[in-house]
């Protein structure tokens, strides 16, 4: 299974768009977002052309209350989140220093945060802490993460060489 972790979409529907549609074409049925969607359109975009899986933490630019009120077929969580796929342990937030905290914990096998908006990734014991970087475009290039749940890999994909 495949699974795209993306971050600091940052209202860009085109880039969205464009996400969307190379997740259709190689089967990709869950997507983890690690916060700053920024408004209710990109979770509307997500939620009609995306009916898989969804899970989204919120970061510090977004319209909380408005994205609580608004949210259907996403499962939301405030500070972090964390799921059991495939025998793999993982946890994601929107703030480095979160995913710092978490790993102390010593139970996740991935770790992924966003904020940044740089693609970064640390090998701490058996924990994989991994930002993606930003879908947005935002300083840096657009891009998102592939974790392969199989082989335990984790590739980075920049959005204009998809």
């Amino acid at each position: 299974m495949k699974i795209a972790i993306i971050s600091d979409t940052h209202d860009n529907i085109p880039n969205i768009e464009k996400l969307l549609s190379f997740l259709k074409k190689e089967g990709i049925k869950t997507i983890i977002h690690c916060g700053d969607v920024c408004n209710i359109e990109v979770i509307k975009k997500l939620e009609e052309n995306f009916k898989s899986k969804i899970y989204l933490t919120l970061g510090n630019a977004d319209l909380r209350e408005k994205i609580k009120q608004e949210i259907k077929n996403i499962k939301l969580f405030e500070d972090y989140g964390e799921i059991d796929i495939e025998s793999l342990k993982i946890a994601f937030c929107h703030k480095p220093i979160l995913a710092e905290k978490i790993s102390q914990e010593k139970k996740y096998d991935f770790i992924f945060h966003g904020h940044t908006h740089k693609p970064w990734l640390k090998k701490n014991g058996n924990c994989i802490i991994a930002n993606p970087g930003n879908l947005a475009g935002v300083v840096f290039k657009p891009t998102f993460a592939i974790l392969d749940t199989e082989t335990r890999k984790l590739s980075l994909k920049i959005l204009e060489k998809i």
